[in-house]
């Protein structure tokens, strides 16, 4: 049954209830219906009025739901609770308004939480600035191969509400999570939980890289079985350190070097597990091989180390990690290699949208022609450019604050080559591709990592991909 199909039946303490749900789209549709669905009188608040809207919006008024849009900034009269979408900025004035009423304001994610039934999945959740998708995605493969009911939820497109409330029955539930719902799920307890990393990013929606810090941290309080840290991000250790969480519930660490006791790692190309063996001092345990990871790139073995933990905090066989990662493949845009032309690799890591992702790609190649450019959304490129100048053979510049990385490359990497295109338009990408080929030598990779946000140009990451895939194949058919 989907979350609006709920049998009156079921007990609830929303009956009668005024709730606000804030936002339409992926969350609030749902948590609108499941909210109706069990007595409570539902309005919903929306600050678009586009034709989307109005569309979403009559569905709901058909049920009698009662919607508002073009108004997200008041808070209706008589609200007791407020439910919203994840994105909606702390600071806005309903929830300024809300604080000063008294009225409690849950996200999605801590409705489908409070929703769960008795004997509800567990839940195995990811958060992190980078890679949560792909490690959520390793991880249901990997509990898939163990035989397990799961899905890959949350923050990837799957309503967390339809998974918790739908007939399916699941085993386990592989969640990801972002720093905005964590932010809005106070009383989440996850039986074990990741954070990947941490660095700067939405801090205009946080305030600060404190408050996002803190808010990632949300992911371990009451842990149950396992802590999971990246042991070369003392920030995400610090964070299990601070958790409230079950007695007995570990710290578990992960290294792309040889794993001490309570970790795992990789030794001599082996993914070894030495956590949850039962001589943690002396014993370890074999889980996969380096080339069982797809791609094999160092951040994405983190990723793959990060997914195992999670599954063996589970008790999941070290032959299903193996079986999991190798029939894992990431999604697009993702490090993805396009094609090879006259010995140049050219690579498809448009998701690498900050410079924290974009250091880790230009990590996984020795020589490369870099396309870079786009939104900054605030961040500065000195870090990055001096981290990885050594690897760099050129770099095509594109996008409406590209200034800030030629500025970056001209202070710590003045020795590189850097063609910087002035133009947006539909060629661009063509014309970026073809100056990183005539830049290339056999051996190098032409990298799209561009270490911003794309809205600038294209309506997404992935529309942004596609034309460099496309670019790419166009050359191709040349050679």
């Amino acid at each position: 049954m989907g979350s609006g199909q709920v049998t009156s039946s079921v007990p609830s303490e929303f009956q009668g209830k005024h709730v606000t749900v804030a936002g339409l789209g992926v969350s609030g549709v749902p948590a609108a219906k499941a909210l109706h669905a069990r007595g409570a009188i539902v309005t919903v608040v929306n600050d678009g009025d586009d034709a989307r809207a109005r569309e979403q919006a009559a569905a709901l008024e058909a049920l009698g739901i009662t919607v508002r849009l073009g108004d997200g900034s008041t808070l209706p009269e008589g609200t007791e609770l407020i439910v919203t979408a994840p994105g909606w900025q702390p600071d806005k004035p309903l929830f300024r308004a809300a604080e000063q009423a008294g009225v409690p304001v849950w996200g999605d994610v801590e409705l489908a939480w409070r929703l769960r039934g008795p004997d509800a999945a567990p839940w195995l959740a990811v958060t992190g600035t980078n890679g949560k998708t792909t490690t959520v995605q390793m991880l249901a493969s990997i509990l898939k191969a163990a035989g397990l009911r799961t899905a890959a939820v949350g923050n990837i497109g799957v309503s967390l509400l339809d998974a918790v409330l739908g007939e399916e029955r699941y085993d386990v539930l592989a969640v990801e999570l972002s720093s905005y719902q964590l932010h809005w799920s106070p009383s989440l307890r996850a039986h074990s939980a990741a954070v990947l990393n941490l660095a700067p990013d939405h801090l205009d929606w946080h305030g600060s890289m404190e408050a996002y810090a803190r808010d990632k941290g949300r992911i371990y309080e009451g842990n149950k079985v396992a802590c999971v840290y990246n042991a070369a991000d003392k920030a995400t250790e610090d964070l299990v350190r601070e958790a409230d969480v079950e007695e007995g519930c570990r710290a578990v660490g992960f290294t792309l070097g040889t794993p001490g006791p309570s970790q795992l790692g990789v030794v001599e190309g082996i993914l070894v597990d030495r956590a949850f063996v039962a001589d943690r001092q002396r014993n370890a345990q074999e889980l996969a091989e380096v080339s069982d990871v797809h791609p094999p790139a160092p951040h994405n073995i983190a990723n793959a180390l990060a997914a195992a933990a999670l599954a063996r905090a589970f008790g999941v066989p070290a032959t299903a990690v193996r079986d999991g990662l190798r029939a894992f493949r990431p999604d697009a845009h993702r490090i993805a290699l396009v094609a090879g032309i006259d010995g140049v690799a050219y690579v498809d890591d448009s998701k690498a949208t900050n410079t924290h992702a974009a250091e880790a790609s230009l990590a996984a190649y020795e020589s490369i022609v870099w396309i870079a450019g786009g939104l900054a959304k605030g961040a500065t490129f000195d870090e990055l450019v001096a981290r990885s100048a050594k690897r760099l053979r050129g770099v095509v510049l594109i996008g409406a604050d590209r200034a800030l990385i030629r500025d970056a490359l001209a202070r710590h990497a003045p020795e590189v080559p850097v063609v910087d295109l002035d133009r947006t338009d539909t060629g661009a990408m063509l014309q970026a591709v073809t100056e990183a080929k005539r830049l290339a030598q056999p051996g190098d990779t032409v990298l799209l990592a561009p270490a911003c946000a794309s809205m600038d140009m294209f309506t997404n990451y992935n529309q942004r991909g596609d034309a460099f895939a496309a670019a790419v194949r166009e050359l191709e058919a040349e050679a």
